[in-house]
């Protein structure tokens, strides 16, 4: 008996494309797949063809094992014909108290040191004092963001990259931001998300963008930390940051969270930190 002809890509099953799609954009075979998930090649080789539905817990095994994030693995499971199971609750909704109350305790423990807190397209959800200040070295704050993103959310990427923004004021730009560019396609690629995307579209469209950073450049090496440098008249900062997430998140909100702290990367730039703060 002979066995089935494999589906064309555009006949398969939406899971069945989403899954082999998923699977390649983490380098993993079907094989590394089964093994990671405890079930046979065979079995996601049927999967990805279309020849085999997935349960429902063979959804979600098949998304932590390939690190899917919250909001897309809602999707997966829609796909494969089943309700979504993760919720996002807005951030200002009285059950994510717990979690605005974690996140004013970063933003003011790291004072003088300036802080942000960022949703996954690094849209700005919160900020201390001492990144309100770093913000004015550039203007008035509020006239800042209007020229940058308009009427729309405060975007850090727009603000960075925005000949209007803080890219005068950044003295290593040239050396910053295709690092920071390939940074953010790394996770537009990593998470699935087409919003960053069309992020990083509309920056690459900014006046005085060099053409060679619109191609991707996934294989350039990476520092291990890389300074930004700020200059206003006399003034000079010089900072690195750390990302931090939150640990097993159960709500799509506090999956896409990012707080973003930045540290003195001297001790120049730690009085002048110290100095704004008094």
């Amino acid at each position: 008996m002979s066995t089935p002809a494999p589906l064309r890509e555009a006949a398969r099953p939406p899971f069945a494309r989403l899954l082999k799609s998923w699977r390649e954009a983490r380098k993993c075979s079907q094989l590394d797949l089964a093994l990671t998930s405890r079930i046979s090649q065979r079995h996601v080789s049927f999967m990805e063809s279309g020849r085999a539905r997935p349960s429902r817990d063979m959804v979600l095994q098949l998304s932590e094992a390939l690190e899917i994030p919250l909001r897309e693995r809602n999707t997966l499971l829609t796909a494969a014909g089943f309700a979504a199971m993760y919720r996002e609750t807005d951030l200002q909704a009285p059950a994510m108290a717990p979690v605005r109350e974690a996140l004013q305790l970063m933003l003011d423990h790291q004072e003088p040191n300036p802080v942000s807190v960022v949703d996954r397209a690094w849209n700005v959800l919160m900020i201390n004092r001492a990144m309100l200040r770093v913000f004015s070295l550039a203007g008035d704050p509020t006239q800042l963001w209007q020229r940058v993103c308009g009427n729309g959310p405060h975007n850090v990427l727009k603000m960075t990259f925005h000949p209007d923004g803080f890219r005068p004021y950044i003295v290593n730009f040239a050396e910053a931001a295709p690092v920071l560019l390939n940074r953010t396609r790394r996770e537009a690629a990593a998470s699935g998300n087409e919003a960053l995307q069309k992020l990083l579209d509309e920056i690459l469209g900014y006046p005085g963008i060099p053409e060679a950073w619109r191609a991707p450049a996934f294989d350039a090496p990476l520092p291990p930390v890389l300074p930004l440098e700020l200059a206003r008249g006399e003034l000079r900062l010089r900072l690195f940051s750390m990302i931090s997430t939150f640990g097993t998140p159960q709500d799509i909100t506090t999956d896409e969270l990012r707080v973003e702290s930045f540290f003195p990367a001297d001790t120049a730039t730690a009085e002048v930190l110290r100095r704004l703060a008094g």
